[in-house]
């Protein structure tokens, strides 16, 4: 018989995810923690959206946070769209 130690990440009750690496259950934890502050900042500001759509926009930019960082520096949306989608195709390539 095996042990297999797993962790869990919640969020706000719900289970986001199930791993077996700790690094990786940190790091996502660590992702949503931004993502529950990015969506109190956007609402301070006093952008009104609907809850989840606030929630899955928040989400969405803290799992980009290094792209959304380039765009904010100057880069355009264009190169890095064109970036990620070179990366998925390299990925497909080597899989």
């Amino acid at each position: 018989m095996a042990i297999t130690t797993q962790y869990v990440v919640t969020h706000k009750g719900v289970e986001k995810l199930v791993t077996t690496d700790k690094k990786e259950a940190d790091q996502y934890d660590k992702m949503l923690d931004a993502a529950d502050n990015l969506a109190t900042f956007i609402q301070a500001k006093g952008i009104k959206l609907d809850a989840g759509v606030a929630e899955e926009l928040s989400i969405m930019l803290a799992k980009n946070k290094d792209k959304v960082a380039k765009v904010l520096k100057g880069a355009t949306a264009d190169s890095v769209l064109e970036d990620e989608q070179a990366e998925v195709v390299k990925l497909q390539a080597n899989g």
